[in-house]
């Protein structure tokens, strides 16, 4: 019989995927143990067959730090389901001999769709209307059918694979794209701003669309939320720590920016009371959904097989993330 590879599954997969899986590794799922993740991963780190690799959220559930590397110290890589990395900690990883891949680029385009559609619906108020037309049954003609998105000067935070990818689409609408990044990405044609409230001042609208990570919480402040001024719109479909989520509120509170599409929040599922009940400007509010169409998933199915499969034919991984100092 076979000896199987051992693998520490952190995340919940589906039926099939499970299946394809167990066929090629022993897995170690967490959802099928009625213990508690501590206990968990000593029991893993106990067993005959340690778990060389690890599939594991990329909702911060679990955080992937020093404790957790010296828990299961026999792993050699992580593969997490998100594109961001905010709940790895990159050099820890790196100095215990971890490789870690993502899943960049999976989620890009569907992202992307959803940012622009977020920004149209604030625009015109999409929700808005359908809103008014269920609650009082009134068929109105108006006047007012929000703002045009074509010509709009639109900046985007964080120019890598989901932003380059709203930047295309926000072209084809006949918008004005800049952005702010670490860096000026060499080839880019967009105008480039090397701070983030220099940008807003420029700006329309705000797209964010970076990594969370130290430099980036609260990139955009109260200072950044004024230079966007009174009819500029944010729309978030980064990380909810990107945004000063209680300055956020205190402007959209005080019309101090005109709306805002927002994808993600602070302290999720955790939504503040007073953007639910607030409707004296336009916010749309969804929660956290945008990468989960079916065809996202297949991929992140696949690329997730692929990474584990790389990995333990000693190949270089299919998303490999690198840790720069």
């Amino acid at each position: 019989m076979p000896s199987f590879p051992s693998v520490l599954l952190l995340y919940r997969l589906k039926p099939a995927v499970l299946a394809d899986l167990a066929g090629r590794y022993r897995l170690l799922d967490s959802h099928a143990s009625p213990l508690p993740l501590d206990a968990f991963l000593v029991a893993a780190a106990a067993a005959a067959d340690t778990p060389r690799a690890a599939v594991v959220p990329g909702s911060g559930v679990v955080r992937i730090d020093a404790a957790f590397l010296d828990a299961v110290p026999s792993l050699g890589c992580v593969v997490s389901v998100s594109a961001g990395l905010n709940h790895v900690d990159l050099p820890e990883c790196a100095r215990s001999g971890v490789a870690v891949a993502n899943a960049a680029g999976i989620y890009s385009a569907d992202v992307a769709d959803y940012a622009v559609g977020l920004l149209i619906d604030v625009l015109r108020g999409v929700s808005a209307s359908n809103r008014f037309l269920r609650r009082r049954g009134e068929f109105l003609l108006s006047p007012l059918g929000g703002s045009r998105l074509g010509g709009k000067r639109v900046g985007i935070v964080g120019l890598g694979s989901i932003g380059s990818a709203i930047a295309t689409r926000l072209e084809a609408f006949g918008c004005v794209v800049s952005y702010h990044s670490r860096r000026r990405k060499h080839g880019v044609s967009y105008g480039y701003y090397p701070t983030a409230l220099d940008l807003a001042a420029s700006s329309d609208v705000l797209v964010v669309a970076c990594a969370l990570t130290a430099e980036t919480r609260h990139v955009v402040d109260r200072a950044v939320l004024d230079a966007l001024g009174s009819g500029g719109v944010l729309v978030n479909v980064a990380r909810g720590a990107n945004v000063d989520e209680a300055e956020l509120v205190r402007a959209l509170a005080e019309r101090r920016i005109a709306g805002a599409g927002l994808e993600v929040f602070d302290d999720e599922p955790n939504v503040p009371a007073e953007l639910l009940g607030m409707d004296n400007v336009v916010v749309v509010l969804t929660h956290h959904q945008a990468a989960y169409t079916p065809e996202s998933m297949a991929d992140l199915d696949r690329l997730v097989a692929g990474n584990l499969e790389a990995f333990f034919a000693g190949a270089p991984l299919l998303t490999p993330v690198l840790v720069f100092d």
